[in-house]
């Protein structure tokens, strides 16, 4: 392990369904509920890190279940609930990590590249939670947790479209939690700032940016996925028992 994460009893053996859970802060999410005993599976499109992810894990002697499903196909998102659920048992916490922030100048935008990003980044947030909500109901309850992004309260440029998704995770989020909460189904959002995974240092953020994102925050240290973690893992356990329909943000006081 690669961090070191607080254990909460109430999720050792429970079920952990997370999205884009391969790479990055997702990966994160994966290493910290492994560390605290529960059952995880986890959701990617991306097969070698993925498989290292649960190679790396394994020598711990709880690996996750690796599935490799599009989310953006509803029908095989549904399918990859079915399966954890089949292997693992019901799904009592859902993680709705998996996003792409793929930039785009607004007269680059067409039908067809916004239709993908809410699918990528929205659409399949919905549909994650109705999935798994006969589980959670038959269990008495469950805990889903949504990722939004500082993109939409701050402003991004080329972010425009992402951006609108973000900000609409986090209306999904109190939505879900009023209807939801009959059922003792809670739901909440983590907003993350400027986290520097490897696909951001590779694609986008250069050691400048890095610095400037630094002395933005008030807290002056980059921000990482095993940062991120901890917040999931708290809003998934029963410490967090009487909080729903919240967004959290994790940006080390950027906003």
């Amino acid at each position: 392990m690669s961090a070191s994460y607080t254990r909460y009893a109430s999720l050792a053996d429970k079920t952990v369904f997370i999205t884009g859970g391969g790479s990055g802060i997702g990966a994160s999410i994966v290493e910290a509920f492994v560390a605290n005993g529960s059952r995880v599976a986890f959701v990617d499109i991306l097969e070698d890190p993925s498989r290292a992810l649960v190679e790396r894990l394994s020598a711990d002697g709880n690996a996750p279940l690796f599935l490799k499903y599009d989310l953006t196909d509803i029908e095989a998102l549904r399918r990859a609930v079915a399966e954890a659920t089949e292997k693992l048992g019901p799904i009592g916490v859902l993680v709705n990590n998996a996003a792409n922030d793929q930039r785009q100048p607004i007269d680059e935008v067409t039908p067809e590249s916004w239709d993908r990003t809410q699918a990528l980044n929205l659409k399949h947030q919905f549909f994650a939670a109705q999935a798994v909500r006969p589980g959670m109901r038959k269990l008495g309850g469950g805990s889903i947790i949504n990722f939004s992004s500082l993109a939409w309260m701050k402003g991004v440029p080329k972010l425009t479209a992402y951006a609108t998704a973000k900000a609409a995770v986090v209306g999904l989020t109190q939505n879900l939690a009023r209807e939801l909460g009959d059922e003792n189904i809670r739901v909440n959002a983590v907003a993350p700032g400027a986290v520097m995974t490897e696909r951001q240092r590779r694609l986008w953020v250069s050691e400048a940016d890095m610095e400037s994102f630094r002395a933005a925050q008030c807290l002056h240290v980059s921000l990482t996925g095993d940062a991120i973690a901890p917040a999931v893992l708290f809003l998934a356990s029963d410490d967090a028992r009487m909080i729903t329909k919240q967004c959290l943000v994790v940006d080390g006081g950027m906003h």
